[in-house]
C-alpha cells in the first residue's frame, strides 16, 4: 500500500497534501481534546477561516464533533486518526527509523523529522511543533517547572512553540543555567522567557553567569533571588536541553587554547550541561557551574533532548549514552540516519 501511495504522491503531490493536513487537524483535535476552533487555529498556525473550512469537512464527514466545550473526535474519527497515523509515518518511512532509535539509546521514544536542520530552517522549526505535542502529552495537570537549556537550536525551537497552558495546567519556565558569556538571545534566560511567552507560560531568570571569581560566586548565591529560582530549578519536573558539538560548545565559551587542546586530545565530540563526552560516552570535562547537574536528570519526570543535522550525529551519540530511560529525543532524518548507520557497522 505505500509503494502505491509514493507513486500516487509522485503524480498527485496536491491530493496527499491534503490529506497530511486534515491528519494533522485530527492529530492535534485528538491531543487537546475538547478544543475551541481559535485555540486549534492558533495551535496550528492556520487561519480561522481556512481551518473552518476543514473542521465542516471532517465534521460533515462524522469525523469530528463540536461542543460548547469544542471540538472532539467521534469513534469514527479516532478509528480514522489511528489509522491515518500508522500509514503516515510508514508513508514517511520515519516510524521503522524512530523505533530503532529508540530502542538503539534505550529511551522513551524518540521523534524523528523528515530533513536536515543543517541546511534546512524548516527541520528547525518543525522541532518547535514537536516540543509543544510532546510537552502537551507529557505534561500533567497542576503546576509544572520546566528548565530549559540555551543555545541556538534550542532559540529557535523556542520561537516556533505554541501555546500549552490551560485552565487545568499552568506551567513556570526557568533556566536550567546562567549565561555563558554568548549572545544574549540564545542564553538560557532568554529561550525560556520566549518558550514562556509562546506557549502562555510564566518564566523566572537566573541572573547569574558562568564565568565568575569563586567570590564573587559565592556571594551571588547568597542573594535570596538567586536561591529563590535554583530552589525552582532543583524542583523541576520537565527539562528541555540541546546536545552540542564540543569544540563548537568550547569556542562559544570561550575557553582556553590549553583547554581547546585538552578537549581535542581527549577526542571530546559533545556537550551538554557543561559536560564534555568522547565518543565512547564518557566524561571527559566539566565545567563548574549551578543549575542542573548530569546526575540530576534521573530524578526528573520527563526529559526532552532535541538535536539534529548530520554533523550532530556523533555528538548526539556520543551524549545519549548518559541520558535517562525517561528521555524523548527529537532529531531529523539526517542526523538518525547517521547514527543507525554507524551502529550497524
Amino acid at each position: 500500500m505505500i509503494n502505491d501511495l509514493k507513486m500516487i504522491e509522485a503524480v498527485a503531490p496536491d491530493m496527499l497534501d491534503i490529506v497530511q493536513e486534515r491528519y494533522k487537524i485530527l492529530r492535534n483535535i485528538y491531543w487537546m481534546q475538547p478544543i475551541g476552533r481559535r485555540s486549534l487555529s492558533d495551535s496550528m498556525g492556520m487561519t480561522e477561516r481556512v481551518l473552518r473550512t476543514e473542521t465542516d469537512l471532517l465534521k460533515q464527514y462524522q469525523l469530528i464533533k463540536t461542543s460548547k466545550s469544542g471540538m472532539t473526535l467521534t469513534d469514527k474519527g479516532l478509528e480514522v486518526y489511528q489509522g491515518l497515523e500508522l500509514m503516515m509515518n510508514q508513508l514517511l518511512g520515519m516510524h521503522q527509523v524512530e523505533t530503532d532509535m529508540a530502542k538503539y539509546f534505550d529511551i522513551q521514544r524518540c521523534i524523528v523529522i523528515a530533513g536536515n536542520s543543517d541546511n534546512q530552517k524548516k527541520v528547525l522549526f518543525d522541532f518547535g511543533e514537536s516540543v509543544t505535542n510532546a510537552l502537551n502529552l507529557l505534561l500533567p495537570n497542576g503546576d509544572n517547572i520546566i528548565a530549559v537549556m540555551g543555545g541556538t537550536t534550542m532559540a529557535t525551537v523556542a520561537e516556533h512553540m505554541e501555546p500549552l497552558e490551560t485552565k487545568k495546567r499552568h506551567n513556570l519556565f526557568v533556566p536550567a543555567r546562567g549565561g555563558i558569556g554568548e549572545a544574549v538571545t540564545v542564553q538560557a534566560n532568554s529561550v525560556s522567557a520566549v518558550m514562556a511567552d509562546k506557549t502562555g507560560g510564566h518564566y523566572r531568570a537566573l541572573y547569574v553567569p558562568e564565568q565568575l571569581s569563586l567570590e564573587t560566586y559565592n556571594s551571588l548565591l547568597q542573594e535570596p533571588s538567586i536561591q529563590e529560582v535554583l530552589t525552582l530549578i532543583s524542583q523541576a519536573n520537565c527539562v528541555v536541553h540541546g546536545i552540542g558539538r564540543a569544540l563548537h560548545m568550547a569556542a562559544r565559551r570561550k575557553m582556553s587554547g590549553e583547554e581547546l587542546v585538552m578537549l581535542k586530545q581527549k577526542n571530546a565530540v559533545a556537550e551538554s550541561f557543561g559536560y564534555f563526552f568522547d565518543e565512547e560516552g564518557q566524561v571527559v570535562y566539566k565545567i563548574p557551574r549551578i543549575g542542573l547537574q548530569l546526575k540530576d536528570l534521573q530524578e526528573i519526570p520527563f526529559v526532552i533532548a532535541v538535536a539534529g543535522g548530520k554533523t550532530k550525529a556523533k555528538a548526539i551519540r556520543a551524549y545519549m549514552k548518559n541520558a535517562p530511560q525517561q528521555t524523548w529525543l527529537i532529531t531529523d532524518e539526517a542526523a538518525a540516519n547517521e547514527i543507525l548507520k554507524g551502529a550497524t557497522l
